[in-house]
């Protein structure tokens, strides 16, 4: 799916008032770089943006206007502000539409396993998996159906490999999905003994306030 978005040139500027004033304006720097493209410094408008990425999806391809002229581009990258929950910046990559590309897709797990409905419990250690693919086949995600899931049982790539029609590249080891048994009492009890004693958090990651892609 193509949907179309526009952008515009802009300035490149190292200073940080230049990029929040942007912002406030309800605007978000980028660039875009690639396939027969100079790196070139745009702004698009955040509602915009929001709008193309709820109808494309996160690999979905974007008809770039920048300034009149349209590029073929998917979102390489972007920062959110974690406060606000706003766009701090994006990368668009050009791309040809004949060529494969490497990206990031989902899994979305559907119905519901034997196991959950005996009293155990889904996990997902891996929520995406990264693909090779023309532009114009992304998928939206890679489903998986777990109804046949039981107590035990793991769903890999190496099961899933043969079911789609395009090239999956992670090992076949790589874990989706697997089904695990009901916590004993035992398991429980010592939760709630870590709850009652009042653990703190294990801090593991914060937002990064520096801004490290302002070009």
């Amino acid at each position: 799916m193509t949907v179309k978005m526009t952008a515009k040139t802009r300035e490149t500027s190292n200073k940080g008032s230049a990029l929040t004033e942007l912002r406030s304006k309800g605007e978000v720097p980028g660039v875009v770089y690639g396939y027969k493209t100079e790196t070139t410094s745009v702004t698009v408008a955040e509602i915009e943006l929001i709008k193309t990425l709820r109808e494309s999806g996160r690999n979905g391809v974007i008809n770039l206007d920048i300034d009149g002229k349209t590029t073929n581009v998917v979102l390489s990258d972007y920062q959110m502000d974690a406060l606000k929950g706003s766009f701090k910046h994006v990368d668009f990559l050009a791309i040809n539409m004949s060529d494969e590309l490497e990206v990031a897709t989902t899994v979305h797990l559907t119905g519901e396993s034997v196991g959950e409905k005996e009293g155990g419990f889904v996990t997902q250690p891996n929520r995406e998996v990264t693909i090779r693919v023309k532009p114009s086949d992304i998928p939206d995600a890679l489903e998986i159906d777990i109804s046949k899931l039981e107590i035990g049982d793991t769903i890999t790539v190496g099961d899933v490999r043969g079911t789609v029609s395009y090239e999956i590249l992670d090992e076949d080891d790589f874990i989706l999905v697997s089904a695990t048994a009901p916590r004993t009492q035992e398991e429980l009890d010592e939760l709630e003994t870590v709850s009652e004693e009042g653990a703190e958090p294990e801090v593991v990651g914060s937002e990064d306030s520096e801004e490290n892609k302002e070009a």
